[in-house]
């Protein structure tokens, strides 16, 4: 039993830090670089909605309540990615940042669900051998949370290290950072099989 817990919850957080999947690292880092470590409330329940998105539809997925359109999901994840960046972008170093903490919520469950569909086809394959599919759900989900968490808190650490000790401003830290993040999106998005 611990066992297969183990091997999930490493498939979970692999599934978060493996370098083919750098998609899921680039959202991560345009959702948690506005923050830094005193905002680890606010990273910790940005990342918990954005798991439960992804989690709920990789349950949606798996009991063919939904089925998708491969095309679409992979066009529509760094849609996602373009969308945080450019809002990071057009709102860093501006105070009404703080009002559209509920917007950003429900713009990150979203995209969660949005991830997990990307996810489902691996993740079935997965869990094929399971017994319980919830439980290898919650498993993975747990590694999935994990892994995001070190994304983030790296983030948080690199954005400490170039405010404090390189003096960047908060406002050019978040710019630069996302400009770059959506630098890396548009080759992806031009070159997605939907618009192609």
């Amino acid at each position: 039993m611990i066992d297969n817990f183990l091997s999930n919850f490493q498939d979970g957080a692999s599934h978060v830090l493996h370098l083919n999947a750098y998609d899921h690292i680039l959202f991560l880092i345009v959702l948690s670089v506005p923050y830094l470590f005193k905002d680890w409330k606010r990273v910790l329940l940005l990342i918990s909605v954005f798991t439960l998105g992804h989690c709920v539809s990789l349950a949606l997925a798996t009991y063919n309540i939904i089925s998708v359109n491969s095309k679409l999901i992979e066009f529509l994840i760094p849609m996602t990615i373009l969308i945080v960046g450019l809002f990071n972008v057009f709102t860093s170093g501006k105070k009404s940042h703080g009002k559209t903490v509920g917007l950003l919520f429900l713009a990150t469950l979203f995209f969660g669900l949005i991830h997990g569909l990307g996810f489902s086809a691996t993740f079935e394959h997965m869990i094929s051998t399971s017994e319980s599919k919830l439980l290898a759900l919650l498993e993975i989900g747990l590694g999935i949370e994990a892994g995001q968490m070190l994304v983030a808190f790296i983030v948080m650490f690199l954005s400490f290290l170039c405010q404090t000790i390189f003096r960047f401003s908060k406002r050019d830290w978040i710019m630069v950072t996302s400009a770059i993040i959506v630098g890396f999106v548009l080759p992806i998005l031009i070159k997605s099989d939907l618009l192609s």
